[in-house]
Parts: C-alpha cells; structure tokens; sequence
C-alpha cells in the first residue's frame, strides 16, 4: 500500500517517524487497567519529603513535562494549521522518541520515557474536552505560573509493601535509587498496588504524592426516617450568608476564610510590590503569599470534607440544586460593578463546587441517593407550605411573608423544603 499525503507530511515536514518498524513485532494483547465492577478509584493524598538529590531530579522532571506538553501542542497546532493534517497520541509519542534523539534535547533522556508519555496523554485529554465543548483550547504551560506535576504509571515506579505496616511502604520514582520520604498519615488498602502516582509541587515548594489505588468501598448502613421504613432525606441549599441550611433549619456557618484574612494577604501583596522584580526578597515575598494561601485552601479543603462526609452518613437521599457556579461568576460590567465583583469573590470563598462534587463521589462510593433539582426551579419563590409562587427577592431579603397563606419564611430553609419534596418527587417519579 503506498503512503498517503498525511503519512508523507508527517514523516517528511513534520518529522515524525513513522511506525513501520512496529508491524514486524509480534502482536501482544494489552493489559486493561480498567476498575473492577464493584470497585472504585480512590485518590490518596500525602505530604512528600524529598532529599536535595530527589528535589533536583524532580525539578528537571517537571521541566522535561512542561516542555514536552508545549512541543506538542506546537506540533499539533501547526499541523493542522499549516497542512490540515491531524496528529494524536500515538503521532506525538513517537515525535518524543525523535526529540529525545536529537543533540540539544538529550536531555529528555534524563527522565522516565512513560512520564512524558502521561504528559502528552495529559495534552490528549485536553483536546478531548475541547471537542467536546468541556473547555476551552489548550494553553501553553508557563514555569511559575502552570503547576509542577509529573504522573508515574505501575512501570514508572517501584513499591515494596510494609509487612508490619500494611497499607504503607517504600516507593521508588523512576531514575531515582533512594525511596521516597513519605508522610504515611493513612495506610492504603492493604495488598494493593498503586494503579497511579502522581508527584506535585504547589507555590509555597511543599511536595505532595496522590496515590490512585483500586479499593472496595463498603456502602453504610441505610438510614431510615425514626420510626419508620421511609429513607431519611435532606434537602440542601448552599448559600452565603451561611455555607449550608437544611430541610429542618440546620445552618452551617460559611467559614470566609478570605475575609478572615483578607488584611494579612494585602500587606503581604504590598510587599510583594515594593520588591524589585526578579530579586531573591521578591521571591521571598512571593513565598510568603503562596503559604497562605496554601493554609487558606487546606482548611476550606477540610471543612468541605468534613461536612460532606456527615451529610452522607446522616441521610439516605440527599437533594441539591443544579448549581451553573460559572454563570453565576459572570464578570462584573456597568454599574453595580463592585458589588457584583464582591458576590464573585465570596461565590469563590464558598466553593460551592467543590462542595457539590465531593457530595455527588461520596453518595456514589457509599450507596447514597443523590437526586439534583433543574437550575431553574423556583425553590426561594415558592411557598413551601400552600406552593403559591411569591414576588422575585434580592440577594439582600432574608425573610419573606407569603401572600396567600400568610406564612414566615426563612428565605433559605423555605428553598431546602421545597428542593427536598421537588427531588421526593423526582424520585418517586
């Protein structure tokens, strides 16, 4: 069969090889890391203390990433923007192979082949949820700005399990010959293997390792409303003026840890500015910040799964709303400007999606119902009592009196009662 135009323009302009040196190899069936049907994928989280050795070799890991990701998208981009041709996965892997040959990009040898193969997958992914219209074009990834990462697969590393100790062990990257100082403050499920190991540094330079691993997750026990078979359900509304309110007039309190420390984080920005640019005290400065808000995001982190958590083991059918967070954090125009650039800014506070993704995994793992009511339902306006639709409130009216029955409503328990017996009704239905 003679080559085809594309076949020509990627061998020839783009220099990618081509794959004929494969077709005499003798055809193996591929091992499938697909979960097993009553499993799940669960992401551990631990702190990481590499060496200075360790911490140099990641630091060129994570370079040999970004530069990879961004010579593939410069290859895919100009492909198709040049010749109308259509490079993937497979085409930009063995380009890596090309790269890696060449005199001034030696250096890629240096770091594991199937690390930056996961960054190109990473690339790959990209461009499917922007077909798919789930974001928007991949972007260059910049130091200091994109997140040093690198993403290790089973042959990527090794680990050796702790016979005294199961569940924790020692785990060795690949190119490196010294195990890793991890902070075991949980055990793994014991006699499993990391499916995936995942290696960050965040801005504030601590090192973290997400350990993906395939565990059977035992449902909880079923809650029943006392006295009764019926399932126990909860309607929860998220808001501002408090983080959560339920059905039966529980409130949690919206922690507003930007608020909280919104005086200490403009003192160090002021810092930060009076500092000449690329001076060490700049990057001091900078540090600075980054570990605030680092302890700003890990005790939002705890709060939301702290709360999830006891929302999932104290009900059996949880109903929230359909929540579009990025349409309501439009950009502010025209007036009213400043208060609606506040609004967005306690919307990030709240995290409300983050809240209502660790809701919507953790009634899956633990044999919880989770029904969601359409955006557009009318939960504040209705009354709760007589269903009689009320006048459009502001942000700033709490409670409101119903017109045809004459009752008081708290605006955002009267919103928890009507999403728990719209959602009652979904499911039934």
């Amino acid at each position: 069969m003679g080559e085809t135009e594309d076949e020509r323009i990627k061998r020839e302009v783009l220099g990618i090889g081509d794959r004929r040196k494969h077709h005499t190899r003798k055809a193996t069936p591929l091992k499938s890391h697909a979960k097993a049907p009553d499993a799940h994928h669960r992401l551990y989280r631990f702190r990481l203390y590499p060496t200075e050795d360790q911490a140099r070799q990641l630091e060129r890991t994570f370079g040999a990433c970004r530069w990879v990701y961004n010579e593939g998208l410069a290859l895919r981009s100009g492909a198709w923007e040049r010749h109308r041709v259509n490079v993937g996965f497979a085409e930009t892997c063995r380009a890596l192979t090309g790269w890696k040959r060449k005199d001034e990009t030696a250096w890629l040898g240096d770091v594991s082949s199937t690390v930056l193969q996961q960054s190109l997958r990473h690339l790959d992914q990209a461009y499917l949820r922007f077909f798919k219209g789930e974001a928007r074009y991949p972007r260059r990834k910049k130091k200091g700005r994109s997140r040093d990462s690198a993403t290790y697969v089973r042959t990527g590393f090794k680990w050796v399990e702790n016979p005294e100790r199961p569940g924790t062990g020692l785990i060795t990257l690949a190119k490196q010959s010294v195990p890793l100082d991890i902070r075991w403050s949980r055990a793994l499920p014991a006699g499993e293997v990391p499916v995936r190991l995942s290696v960050t540094r965040d801005r504030a330079g601590r090192y973290f390792m997400s350990v993906l691993v395939e565990e059977r997750i035992a449902p909880l026990p079923e809650v029943f409303v006392p006295g009764t078979r019926e399932p126990k359900a909860v309607g929860v509304d998220v808001g501002l003026a408090s983080l959560v309110i339920l059905d039966d007039g529980t409130k949690f309190d919206h922690p507003r840890l930007l608020k909280r420390y919104a005086e200490r984080l403009a003192r160090l920005q002021r810092e930060l500015h009076r500092k000449v640019r690329g001076s060490r005290n700049r990057q001091k400065a900078r540090e600075k910040i980054a570990r605030l808000y680092a302890l700003i995001s890990d005790v939002r982190r705890d709060m939301l799964n702290r709360l999830t958590t006891r929302l999932v083991r104290e009900n059996q059918v949880l109903v929230v709303e359909d929540l579009s967070v990025g349409t309501l954090m439009r950009a502010a125009r025209g007036k009213g400007r400043g208060r609606k650039a506040e609004l967005n800014q306690a919307i990030i506070d709240a995290s409300w999606g983050e809240l209502l993704r660790q809701l919507r995994y953790k009634c899956e793992w633990y044999g919880r119902t989770l029904v969601v009511v359409d955006r557009f339902f009318p939960s504040t306006r209705r009354c709760s009592g007589c269903h009689v639709m009320g006048p459009r409130l502001d942000v700033s009216v709490r409670q409101w009196t119903c017109a045809e029955c004459g009752a008081l409503h708290d605006r955002d328990v009267n919103a928890a009662v009507n999403l728990r017996d719209e959602g009652l009704r979904l499911l039934a239905a």
